[in-house]
């Protein structure tokens, strides 16, 4: 297992052992000594994850982690909290925070390299997770908003992108287009089901050979089927 790891700590004793035990495990380490160059580099560079003190000179680690977790660019990042502040209190806002994990000092350095471990090996399962293929000629990444058959990029409309989703998510189930138009639009909704038809035909077009894995249902609706 490798990537980049920013630990983020004040203080140079906790960083270098930190630092020396990560990269024996094959990990790129960057260190930070506070919040603001921290945020500097982040902003040129998106690391793996992240070792974070909450105690840090300039910032608190608390808003540091909630703000990461609020923008869009930088919540998928895994956080790892490190910090001599044990109580269980801090542990909870911590973890509901959004970090992965909460380690306190003092601190072995072997398990908190196997804490990072386990934790981007999570992620890696997520990630794996919102990434469908299908037939070997159809990939849908749901993170990206993608779709690929036989390797070549498919643009499609936000709306045929959810209908297909929703689709792939029950394989061989038949979803009436009143459902399709409650899962698109939901109270929302001012378009007649047919319109439902003529995305569906926009969608199987646009899919190429992939359009055989969508089935129409006369009289009812849609089913993907492999």
């Amino acid at each position: 297992m490798s990537g980049l790891i920013y630990v983020v700590d004040d203080e140079p004793d906790i960083s270098e052992l930190v630092s020396l035990f990560l990269e024996k495990a094959s990990f790129s380490v960057m260190e930070f000594e506070d919040g603001e160059s921290f945020y500097n580099h982040l902003k040129q560079q998106v690391p793996d994850l992240i070792i974070l003190d909450l105690m840090l000179p300039d910032m608190d680690g608390f808003d540091i982690c909630k703000s990461l977790k609020k923008d869009d660019r930088f919540s998928s990042i895994p956080v790892i909290m490190l910090t001599a502040r044990g109580d269980e209190m801090d542990r909870i806002l911590g973890l509901e925070l959004g970090a992965d994990d909460y380690v306190t000092k003092p601190f072995s350095p072997r398990e908190l390299v196997a804490r990072v471990k386990a934790v981007l090996r999570r992620k890696e399962m997520k990630d794996k997770s919102k990434k469908i293929s299908i037939g070997g000629i159809l990939d849908i990444d749901l993170k990206k908003y993608q779709v690929t058959v036989n390797g070549q990029k498919v643009e499609l409309t936000p709306t045929e992108f959810n209908i297909l989703q929703m689709l792939v998510s029950r394989v061989g189930w038949v979803f009436t287009r009143d459902q399709i138009l409650d899962y698109l639009w939901g109270d929302e909704k001012v378009v007649l089901d047919r319109t439902i038809d003529v995305h569906v035909k926009n969608l199987r077009d646009k899919l190429g050979p992939a359009k055989k894995f969508i089935k129409n249902i006369r009289g009812v609706g849609y089913k993907f089927e492999i």
